[in-house]
């Protein structure tokens, strides 16, 4: 993407991409290399990493993509290197043919640590549906997780068996009328949608991303590259207290980052008061970033590297 595209917004540290075929989908990675001199390196981020030790992976949200973690690399210690995969049917990875259920996420995760960090546990820095991933497999497979940052994922709030029904029936009727993502005329349509519906992202990096979410389309115009499979409902109700138990589970230390002005946090009732997060999440270090929303990593990227920081080295 050119600087043009980005208005303004040059990354400063440069991103690579390569394609791997994981589980039957080919997955797209983002890998920021480190860099400075071998004894510099010794001394990353990452506590006592090497300039051999294994990447730290960032894992996105919903709809998002592992580009769009170049605002916090920015940010972050060059002497640190980094990878972003991203998830079956999202920005440049292959799309499943038979539809999404999440335990493949924990599949994939796992397949993805068999070759990004096969030696040793891997440091994940997780957002939203990348964060609720990181945390249940660590809860799973406590000994594959060094460090854990958790950031805005806090599961889903709690529902009852009498919806089922009324769940599959939608799901039916989806099914039969699948959802889609709008087009958008150009890239600057895209990005004013985003400013417009997030006044805490700059202008810049609201083009970065508008870059990075989209493709041409035949007209000519952007296209969401995300499959549009996702705004499915599951048909499998979201049973919390199962999640519970796999975070009960976590062993590696956690700092769990929550925003002020989360759009999410609040639908949980008292299951997202801190004190209860604190509860289930047992080796969790919580904090509240002051200023942020859900997106904190893309709005004031500088802090969330701050406190990331702070952990990793502690």
């Amino acid at each position: 993407m050119s600087a043009s595209e980005a208005e303004g917004y040059v990354p400063r540290r440069q991103p690579r991409h390569e394609m791997r075929e994981l589980r039957g989908i080919e997955h797209r990675f983002t890998r920021w290399d480190a860099t400075g001199t071998s004894a510099e390196a010794s001394r990353s981020a990452a506590g006592n990493a090497t300039p051999h030790a294994p990447p730290i992976v960032l894992l996105h949200g919903w709809m998002d993509t592992g580009d769009t973690f170049q605002f916090l690399v920015d940010a972050l210690d060059d002497r640190q290197a980094f990878v972003a995969p991203d998830w079956r049917g999202f920005g440049g990875s292959s799309w499943e043919a038979h539809g999404y259920w999440f335990p493949n996420y924990l599949a994939d995760l796992e397949a993805m640590l068999d070759f990004l960090a096969p030696q040793a546990p891997a440091t994940i820095v997780g957002h939203s549906m990348g964060a609720n991933v990181a945390s249940l497999y660590a809860g799973l497979r406590p000994e594959r997780i060094a460090r854990l940052v958790n950031i805005e994922g806090f599961g889903l709030p709690r529902t009852a068996p009498e919806r089922a029904p009324e769940r599959y029936r939608e799901w039916l009727d989806q099914l039969k009328a699948p959802p889609g993502f709008a087009a958008y005329a150009n890239l600057a349509q895209l990005a004013g949608f985003l400013a417009k519906r997030n006044p805490r992202l700059t202008p810049a990096r609201a083009a970065f991303i508008a870059s990075a979410w989209t493709g041409e389309d035949r007209d000519g115009q952007r296209a969401i590259r995300s499959d549009p499979r996702h705004k499915l409902v599951n048909p499998v109700l979201y049973r919390r207290e199962e999640a519970e138990a796999c975070w009960g589970r976590i062993a590696a230390p956690m700092l769990m980052l929550l925003a002020e002005h989360s759009e999410f946090l609040g639908r949980l009732g008292p299951d997202g008061e801190v004190e209860r997060l604190r509860a289930v999440f047992r080796t969790a270090r919580v904090e509240r970033v002051a200023g942020v929303g859900h997106m904190m990593h893309h709005e004031r990227p500088e802090e969330v590297a701050r406190l990331i920081e702070a952990f990793l080295s502690s």
